[in-house]
């Protein structure tokens, strides 16, 4: 970002020379050297003096309302600050971006996503990607750290709604909650909040399995995808003692052909955190020792990837037959 000498010493040396005042730094400084011209005529910039450093291309304009005050590549920053700065009416720095934002890793974003008002219309470079809200509010605004953002538990839900995929949606909310960004009750009540979006119904799902409230309906579907995989109805919730005297449940046992008693974990989102990762892992360790064999799926795969699911409960029945 320029600084307050560098922008002076490229002021033009005339008889009005343009003096860059305290508040037009502090637009700099906060907004990474990104502006709108509303802002810069605010500051005491003539429409003519940031035409003038427009056509020497010491600054570059993005859109009808934009300016950059410098000729420099843009950073991400600037993008940013560019992307929310683009319509002149109330925007937000959305979806995954918003989630990139509030610290969420391993989903970067492809280009800049910003939210806005229903029936507004602005030219935006490729590199943004607009979407309208009819139920988008100021209340829906996050201005912490300066760069204006959803919340983000509607960012969450935002980002999940705009994936192509329903697992990529719930790879979002399942990672919101596992990196602590936000707790599942809230993603409940943002998911509320949006209605009937895209993948709504395995979000909703998906919220309850990381909640802890969702494995009964697993288990429920679970049986269904074991008598389509020919094995018998399935026993759910199964008590068992582990050898040190602590008290534990099986989420599914069924009998096999051979007499074999399999065991099977349904894993909601809740299992991704590491403590209790760990713990099942101990808990499968204890069931294996004892000689019962054991499978695992995700409730994600048993959703939405049945066929999977069948597929390998029939070649286990098979090498118990």
């Amino acid at each position: 970002m320029p600084s307050r000498v560098q922008l002076t010493s490229r002021m033009p040396r005339t008889d009005d020379v343009l003096a860059v005042n305290s508040n037009l730094c502090a637009v700099v400084e906060a907004q990474h050297g990104v502006a709108t011209r509303t802002q810069l005529i605010r500051c005491g910039i003539s429409a003519g003096q940031i035409g003038a450093h427009l056509a020497a291309r010491r600054w570059r304009a993005i859109g009808r309302h934009v300016v950059v005050l410098t000729n420099a590549p843009l950073t991400a920053a600037q993008r940013q600050w560019a992307a929310v700065l683009l319509p002149e009416k109330p925007c937000a720095l959305a979806g995954a971006s918003a989630c990139a934002q509030a610290g969420l890793t391993g989903f970067e974003p492809d280009r800049v996503h910003i939210l806005v008002t229903h029936s507004t219309h602005v030219a935006a470079p490729t590199w943004v990607k607009i979407h309208e809200s009819r139920r988008f509010t100021p209340a829906d605004i996050n201005a912490a750290g300066g760069l204006p953002r959803t919340t983000v538990a509607r960012s969450l839900v935002d980002a999940a709604a705009w994936s192509s995929s329903p697992r990529r949606a719930c790879a979002f909310l399942c990672a919101g909650v596992q990196q602590r960004l936000v707790p599942a009750d809230r993603l409940a009540a943002a998911l509320v909040a949006a209605g009937h979006v895209r993948h709504s119904k395995i979000m909703r799902e998906i919220v309850g399995d990381i909640s802890g409230g969702g494995h009964t309906l697993a288990e429920i579907e679970f049986g269904a995808l074991a008598r389509r995989a020919g094995l018998p109805s399935v026993r759910r919730q199964v008590l068992r003692r582990e050898t040190d005297g602590r008290v534990r449940y099986l989420d599914v046992e069924l009998d096999l052909p051979d007499g074999t008693r399999l065991a099977v974990e349904i894993d909601g989102g809740v299992h991704l955190q590491m403590l209790n990762a760990s713990d099942d892992m101990d808990r499968q360790n204890e069931i294996v020792i004892d000689g019962q064999p054991v499978l695992r799926f995700a409730s994600l795969t048993v959703r939405l990837d049945e066929a999977r699911v069948v597929d390998q409960l029939s070649r286990f029945r098979l090498r118990h037959s």
